[in-house]
């Protein structure tokens, strides 16, 4: 089993969302997130008023508001998850964020004590 997460834009959840449910994957998690790449953030990536601590240089700001998904998916179906996240956010932009795919030792559902692959179906 592995661990998908992606840090995405905040307008994007929805269509990432949709898609993972048309492909089967309908669990994950979403929180909001605060962070910024190589280029330091993109003056009006977002649309709304920010603090002015989230400001850095002009040009960029220090924080830069994104997205986390996560879902836990069988070592079968990795390819196909992470290619539909990159099909619906890439734009070829700065700020189009990431993709990570981390091994998951175990899980177990709290409700019925199934482990592994049973408790992610």
């Amino acid at each position: 089993m592995k661990e998908i997460f992606a840090i995405i834009r905040p307008k994007q959840v929805r269509k990432t969302k949709d898609v993972l449910e048309q492909l089967g994957f309908p669990a994950f998690s979403a929180v909001s997130v605060l962070g910024r790449g190589k280029q330091r953030g993109i003056a009006g990536e977002v649309s709304c008023e920010l603090p002015a601590d989230l400001h850095g240089a002009p040009g960029g700001m220090k924080y830069v508001p994104k997205r986390m998904v996560s879902l836990i998916v069988s070592d079968d179906d990795v390819d196909l998850v992470v290619k539909a996240i990159l099909k619906v956010n890439q734009t070829k932009q700065y700020g189009d964020g990431r993709v990570f795919v981390c091994p998951v030792d175990n899980v177990v559902r709290i409700r019925t004590d199934e482990e592994g692959e049973a408790a992610i179906k």
